[in-house]
């Protein structure tokens, strides 16, 4: 995945990489479909890619393919599979590994099909400072770095989710964070979840159920201590965000209760006392309310670079590459080769890209209760969810990017453009794009769930 890299394929394991599947029948809502979530440790998978996995779990499943979410922990060391790769070393691996993994995800499905049952769901929330701003200004060199940037604040909420089954027993605890799976870099040479697998083993070890990982917004995000080959690293930063989102389990009361006023106690002062108050009817039936869909949002893409152009490029940087590498200059060819990477990546976004200046973005929406959980494409900055949550303070928002049309890369706030920063050099939407796509959620939302959002 790494343009710096000196290797292109992997050395060996870390830690295992999985595929979860999760299904969501809705209980009390007559003839709403399936909502199934598939999670892959990969950074990411063109959609042609996922195609097939889609249309075999749809079909196993009953349910429409647009219900059919695949999201990605976005893990930079779980191997890179963009069919342009097919010629480097490891190439020939590719497409025997996502026949593999599209085999074992349709047989997890089935699975999780054959184990649907009562179910309830309590979201909690914690926080963790493991994750940093990456937007660096670099004084002496005068330009924008993607690195810990130590002077703007990150959004550090973790909501997490558990799930239990009539008796009270937890069958699945989920959590939702956002920070990009970076800690292993260039330097590392083994396929890892990154922080993610110690993330799960910490909840697993404590919970003894399964721990599904659904990133977050994370678009200037990554671990403070990134970009690593050291492997313990990854696992200290999994530990440090396992341990918070066990802080957020163990506030959660019963299910089905709410933490409420009590009323008063006279002692040395009139004391206000609250405790777990199970659900009444009425509160049954709104907290059981599901429901939601899959649509798209239009938004404008930039002025597309030529591929013809991008194509000569590539073969002269390679050329230069070899060159340099024949002459001992690493650290030359390491850079060219980033460079190379780069237009690779563009050659594959330009092949599936509309050229029209419109893009169908992706979304879906679910909202669970008191919860919404969210899907949507590529990599948006943080900003999407804190400005929704604002709006909605009321609900509980799980919001997933990565799920898909990977050639968009990033959503960036209109004012980070034209200013310097990487996310916009490989980003495919226009500025003002992230902002269009907050106000079309937040009118989703508000219709799903009769909530009016704070302004």
């Amino acid at each position: 995945m790494w343009g710096a890299a000196s290797h292109d394929q992997s050395t060996g394991v870390h830690r295992p990489l999985l595929a979860d599947v999760v299904i969501v029948e809705p209980a009390n809502t007559q003839g709403e479909p399936l909502f199934v979530r598939i999670l892959l440790d990969s950074v990411y998978l063109m959609d042609q890619q996922l195609k097939s996995m889609i249309e075999r779990v749809a079909e196993l499943t009953r349910t429409p393919a647009d219900r059919v979410v695949v999201t990605h922990s976005h893990s930079h060391a779980a191997g890179h599979f963009e069919p342009g790769r097919r010629s480097l070393p490891g190439g020939d691996l590719i497409d025997s590994y996502l026949e593999d993994l599209t085999a074992k995800t349709v047989d997890a499905a089935r699975e999780a099909l054959a184990n649907l049952d009562e179910a309830t769901i309590t979201h909690g929330r914690a926080r963790c400072d493991l994750a940093a701003n990456r937007d660096y200004w670099d004084d002496e060199g005068q330009q924008y770095a993607t690195s810990y940037n130590p002077d703007t604040p990150a959004d550090d909420t973790v909501v997490v989710a558990r799930v239990c089954d009539d008796e009270g027993k937890t069958r699945l605890t989920i959590v939702n964070y956002a920070c990009h799976p970076t800690t292993l870099a260039w330097d590392n040479t083994l396929l890892s979840p990154d922080f993610v697998g110690a993330l799960r083993e910490v909840v697993e070890r404590e919970t003894e159920v399964p721990c599904c990982f659904f990133q977050a917004p994370c678009g200037e995000l990554g671990p403070r201590e990134g970009f690593v080959g050291d492997t313990a690293i990854a696992d200290r930063n999994g530990r440090q965000l396992g341990h918070a989102a066990l802080s957020g389990l163990y506030s959660m009361g019963p299910p089905r209760s709410d933490f409420a006023y009590r009323g008063t106690v006279i002692s040395g002062a009139t004391i206000g006392t609250w405790g777990w108050k199970p659900f009444d009817q009425e509160r049954t039936s709104l907290a059981s309310s599901c429901g939601g869909d899959a649509f798209t949002v239009d938004l404008a893409t930039i002025d597309l670079p030529d591929s013809a152009t991008l194509q000569a490029d590539l073969e002269q940087l390679k050329n230069e590459q070899q060159s340099a590498g024949r002459d001992s200059k690493e650290a030359l060819a390491r850079d060219l080769s980033a460079r190379a990477e780069r237009c690779r990546r563009w050659l594959a976004r330009l092949k599936v890209l509309p050229t029209n200046g419109v893009f169908p973005y992706r979304v879906t929406s679910f909202h669970l209760g008191d919860a919404v959980w969210i899907t949507c494409s590529a990599e948006p900055y943080s900003t999407l969810q804190t400005t929704l949550r604002a709006r909605f303070p009321n609900k509980t928002l799980m919001i997933s990017p990565v799920a898909g049309d990977p050639q968009i890369a990033y959503l960036l706030p209109r004012a980070r453009y034209g200013i310097g920063l990487y996310q916009e050099q490989p980003s495919s939407l226009a500025a003002g794009c992230l902002e269009s796509l907050i106000e079309a959620l937040t009118a989703f939302v508000a219709e799903a769930t009769g909530e009016i959002p704070v302004s």
